[in-house]
């Protein structure tokens, strides 16, 4: 079965082109511009075993706000499109991720409904070009197009990169648990997701 999901999406501040495919083996390339976004992306990617490709151009010269939130729409859409109806999936999936002193859950539900809860640390510290309160718009971004509910939430860590990472490893290795197919029938008692 073939679930692989491709969106480009073209405004006056950003050009974005992603592809996904749920079934792939981990196979990634990511070029924003953002060289920490890109490593982020890169992350879930690679954990979630997806072959994700990411090519995106834009205002980089005003700041990486209008970028990340772009990808995270572009991302989240394709997700929803590789997803399909839903069926067979096994919809919620959970874990802690640990990255040295960091310690991230991050809980998905892929049923059709967009929630964040974002309980990771909000002060602004710059990861090189990245400012770390845009992996938030990134996240609520891509929730939002995705239609899934995910829970984000720091049980302690003082590294911004070690949290945000273990942040976007978690979500990669959930969505591919969740997305996994493991029934025939579609997972919610309303008969769609």
């Amino acid at each position: 079965m073939s679930r692989v999901g491709q969106v480009t999406r073209t405004t006056s501040e950003t050009g974005v082109s992603v592809s996904i495919d749920l079934e792939g083996s981990g196979e990634v390339s990511v070029d924003t511009g953002v060289p920490f976004f890109d490593h982020m992306l890169s992350q879930f990617g690679t954990h979630g075993r997806f072959d994700v490709h990411i090519d995106a151009r834009g205002d980089l010269d005003v700041d990486a706000h209008h970028m990340v939130e772009d990808v995270g729409i572009a991302l989240g859409q394709a997700v929803r499109a590789a997803v399909g109806d839903g069926r067979g999936i096994a919809r919620y999936a959970s874990l802690h991720v640990a990255m040295d002193d960091a310690l991230v859950l991050a809980a998905i539900d892929v049923g059709g409904r967009s929630f964040l809860h974002y309980g990771l640390p909000a002060q602004r510290v710059m990861l090189g070009t990245f400012p770390s309160d845009l992996s938030e718009e990134f996240f609520r971004a891509f929730v939002a197009h995705a239609a899934v509910t995910l829970h984000l939430v720091s049980e302690h860590g003082r590294n911004t990169h070690h949290i945000i990472e273990a942040a976007f490893k978690g979500v990669g290795i959930m969505l591919r648990a969740a997305t996994q197919v493991v029934r025939d029938d579609i997972p919610s008692t309303k008969g769609r997701l």
